[in-house]
């Protein structure tokens, strides 16, 4: 598997759709949760309303960072991946091989995203 590629699958579909759809299937959100406490310590020490609204700002503005990052490298492709890799986690704690199906189906299509020799054969360009 290319180097690319392989980034691509661990940081973008197993990181931020699978890890993403099994947090929100749980009903945990492990960034509002850090940054929450991470509010409260800087608020404790430095008490700006600027400060707090960054923080309060920021798990969108790391989304954003985050798809646009997916984009860049997959294309729409890849954010199609994405998507089915965080409809797996979501479908992990109703169907364990639903889920696996999807995963795996989501890491084929991250890995055509990026991989151009591959798509361009299978698509008879």
């Amino acid at each position: 598997m290319a180097k690319k590629s392989k980034t691509y699958i661990w940081q973008f579909v197993i990181g931020l759709g699978f890890f993403s759809g099994i947090w929100t299937a749980i009903g945990i959100d492990p960034t509002s949760v850090i940054l929450n406490v991470l509010g409260d310590v800087v608020g404790s020490v430095y008490s700006d309303p600027g400060v707090r609204a960054l923080l309060l700002l920021l798990p969108v503005i790391l989304l954003v960072i985050s798809i646009v990052g997916a984009y860049r490298q997959g294309k729409v492709l890849g954010l199609i991946s994405v998507l089915i890799a965080y409809g797996a986690g979501l479908f992990i704690l109703i169907s364990t091989i639903t889920s696996l199906v999807l995963l795996c189906i989501a890491i084929f299509m991250g890995y055509l995203a990026t991989n151009r020799r591959l798509r361009k054969k299978l698509m008879g360009i």
